[in-house]
């Protein structure tokens, strides 16, 4: 069993496919998918697919593309995430490599998502491009009023954020980018983490990993990350499945209460 952790099922890619999508998913042996929101508009979508499919879970939250145009507030976000399929609080975080939106506003989200995810005892789910600084910065900051469990999604960035991450306890997900060519470094990183800290994920329709790129990703693809990351640490793949999927239950333990586990 693998757990597609980060997808977008609701995107015009996948969605008028979905029920052949999740049979694939299935047969590839990916039990358990979390569809994540970018966009409060897209949430009833999300929600409506978590709400459909008894082995998708969802989260809530704005992206830092859409963080000047698409403003939130805790208490948003808080009652977004009393439904009983969010299990998580993001995307959220800083890309200053698209920089869609200006880096202010993009901070004040963050910061937004990080404390509504303390007080809800949920992970805050980080996407971090360029940025691996004011990351760093504001992760400290907000630490500072209290501890909160955090994932580094489709981890790219550098040894610095990685260390950071293991230091604190924050999660890091593999994406199909450490099957590209170019990856090395990442490779080396990934090789590295912690096993209690890893999960792997698509990032669906993004990202198809080697041998599939340039094919609409789908969280089928999943168990070709997993089988290279598996590689990389020397360990079967058999280990690593079981490994990433007790993680995902871990960190979203609210998951595993709906599952009734």
């Amino acid at each position: 069993m693998l757990v597609d952790s980060h997808c977008h099922l609701d995107d015009e890619k996948l969605l008028p496919e979905i029920e052949s999508i999740l049979q694939r998913a299935d047969e590839a042996g990916i039990k358990v998918m979390q569809t994540i929101c970018t966009q409060r508009k897209d949430f009833p979508i999300i929600k409506d697919l978590a709400e459909s499919h008894s082995n998708i879970y969802c989260s809530f939250g704005i992206h830092p593309h859409s963080a000047a145009d698409d403003i939130v507030d805790e208490a948003e976000i808080i009652e977004a995430a009393q439904h009983p399929k969010v299990i998580g609080i993001g995307e959220t975080g800083l890309d200053y490599f698209y920089e869609n939106s200006p880096r202010q506003e993009q901070i004040d989200s963050f910061k937004k998502h990080i404390r509504a995810a303390r007080k809800l005892d949920l992970p805050v789910i980080i996407h971090s491009r360029d940025a691996d600084d004011d990351t760093i910065a504001i992760m400290d900051e907000m630490r500072e009023e209290g501890a909160y469990k955090a994932l580094f999604h489709c981890f790219s960035s550098s040894k610095r954020l990685a260390d950071y991450g293991v230091k604190n306890g924050v999660y890091m997900s593999a994406s199909g980018i450490i099957t590209f060519k170019k990856s090395q470094e990442l490779r080396d990183i990934f090789k590295e983490v912690p096993e209690d800290l890893l999960l792997v994920e698509t990032d669906a329709p993004y990202l198809a990993p080697e041998p599939l790129r340039g094919k609409v990703c789908e969280p089928a693809f999943t168990a070709h990350t997993a089988r290279r990351l598996a590689d990389i640490r020397e360990i079967t793949l058999e280990h690593l499945a079981s490994v990433t999927t007790a993680n995902f239950f871990k960190l979203f333990n609210k998951a595993v209460a709906v599952n009734g586990n």
